[in-house]
């Protein structure tokens, strides 16, 4: 988007601007905000086995946080149990480590589960790892009801930007689809999917096509589960997203009120629902990590505050604040505590809270709003004429478009066309290094040998009954998530169910 150095009335003079809560909810989608409640602050979390990320997520309850998001690592996300040979070296390194129900159970141990609301970052082995929360409630005497959470289940975003799918397009579409239906009867306060445009950004989009291609990957789960026979009421009011807060402050802004009146208008146009909650954009932040830089990591915290700011003048519904450690390794337990301050301040201290979008008007902002809805719909009106979402994928069309924008972006700095602080700009020679929070190799040893021992403890005829039936599932073309579940009650992992399905749909190699 091309930014002016000066705006003025005569840019806002054709933009009709409604109140908070209002069509096409520009403004937010509560008409109160945050003068009711404040956003959820939501830290995202999870490292080694199962009880280390157990203290962690208690610790933070501790501090104040009001939703748990928790981080799996790539085993567990790419569908490896933890002793598969294409595990070693990676368990428990950039998440927890979750192949089993008693995995799941240790990490909730003592959490009640009725009373936090739980977000989990997990795509291609969603239904799973969703299985084995509902069966830990289950066995805790919680209504599944009641249960407040999302799963991200956004699977197409993978094949764009991020790499951790397993099944092909077309079944792993089948899967999301199968998870709307399954949690509309058995889980309705549960958000069925986090339809993400944070690692699109981290990969290097520009704001346009965060937005763009966000919200196309929101329209084809919505043509699958429409398909499926779903009405638009049925899931819609049960969609969220995930956006990425980066360093242009009022472009940040704005990008987050055209995500939110662009959807709005789509779905209103497109497909009529009754329900105005169908309507909504809700949006969960995260401060962008690829901003972070490894020296005068102080700076970070900077960064994070600025970009947190522009979440909430934004409307965001919960924010993730990243610590300023992570662009070494993942965050200590001080820096974590330092991100989460960070938004308790802005929260109690800043005076913001009590106001309704007060950014509301401002001629810069409603222009670049404007901007920033029109370029993203001409490049979801592009795709559409392209074949659609899974078509321009195959054609590796958003692929190249994020790699030139990363490229472009990445020269701007070697060229100091763009200047970071500490980094291409008022550099330091410094020797000093901040403690930095290491895996023990242990922990990988340890998952290992208790999940084996989980294994020689299980009734294997019921585990191979359970297999059978997934393989059945899968090739009557039936809704996974009953087997799925029966299945991880009954002691089968997470590679083991991932292992019955690639018999039917095969893994996925670009």
């Amino acid at each position: 988007m091309n930014k002016k150095q000066l705006y003025t009335a005569e840019d806002t003079q054709n933009i009709s601007l409604k109140k908070p809560g209002e069509f096409p909810f520009t403004r937010g989608i509560h008409p109160s905000m945050y003068t009711q409640k404040p956003w959820t602050m939501r830290q995202y979390a999870g490292f080694g086995d199962a009880k280390t990320s157990n203290e962690r997520y208690r610790y933070l309850l501790s501090q104040g946080i009001t939703g748990l998001s928790i981080a799996f690592d790539l085993p567990t996300q790419m569908g490896f149990d933890s002793d598969h040979e294409l595990a070693q070296g990676e368990v428990g390194r950039v998440g927890v480590a979750i192949s089993s129900l008693e995995d799941m159970e240790i990490v909730l141990n003592q959490i009640e589960l009725d009373q936090v609301s739980t977000s989990m970052t997990i795509n291609a082995t969603a239904g799973i790892l969703l299985s084995f929360y509902l069966a830990v409630a289950e066995k805790n005497g919680v209504d599944r009801k009641k249960l407040r959470g999302t799963i991200q289940n956004d699977i197409l975003k993978e094949y764009i930007a991020r790499g951790t799918y397993v099944f092909p397009p077309k079944p792993s579409l089948k899967i999301t689809t199968d998870i709307f239906e399954f949690c509309k009867q058995e889980v309705p306060e549960w958000n069925t999917i986090s339809i993400s445009g944070y690692h699109i950004r981290e990969a290097g989009s520009t704001a346009v096509q965060e937005i763009a291609f966000t919200l196309a990957d929101g329209l084809t789960y919505v043509e699958g589960a429409l398909a499926r026979g779903l009405s638009i009421d049925d899931f819609a009011p049960r969609l969220s997203f995930f956006f990425n807060v980066h360093n242009d402050f009022l472009e940040e802004v704005a990008k987050f009120r055209a995500a939110r009146q662009l959807w709005a208008k789509l779905i209103q146009e497109r497909y009529k629902p009754r329900n105005p909650k169908s309507l909504l954009l809700r949006f969960h932040a995260q401060t962008a990590g690829s901003t972070l830089i490894p020296v005068q990591i102080d700076t970070n915290v900077v960064r994070v505050t600025l970009q947190c700011l522009a979440a909430v003048l934004g409307g965001a519904q919960s924010i993730h604040t990243n610590s300023r450690d992570e662009a070494l390794g993942l965050p200590t337990e001080e820096a974590a505590t330092v991100a989460l301050r960070t938004q308790q301040v802005i929260a109690n201290e800043s005076g913001l809270a009590a106001l309704i979008d007060p950014l509301g008007g401002s001629y810069a902002l409603e222009s670049m709003t404007h901007s920033l809805e029109t370029e993203a719909l001409a490049l979801i009106e592009d795709m559409s004429k392209r074949g659609g979402v899974v078509s321009c994928i195959e054609q590796q069309f958003q692929q190249n478009l994020i790699q030139q924008a990363a490229y472009d972006y990445q020269m701007d700095i070697e060229n100091k066309k763009k200047l970071i602080v500490g980094l291409n700009a008022y550099q330091e020679q410094t020797t000093s290094s901040p403690p930095i929070l290491k895996i023990d190799p242990r922990v990988e040893k340890e998952q290992v040998a208790r999940l084996q021992s989980y294994k020689s403890r299980r009734n294997l005829k019921q585990v191979e009954e359970c297999k059978s039936d997934l393989i059945r599932a899968a090739k009557e073309d039936l809704n996974l998530m009953p087997s799925i579940f029966q299945s991880v009650k009954n002691a089968v992992t997470l590679g083991e169910i991932v292992g019955a399905l690639e018999s039917v749909y095969g893994r996925y190699r670009p």
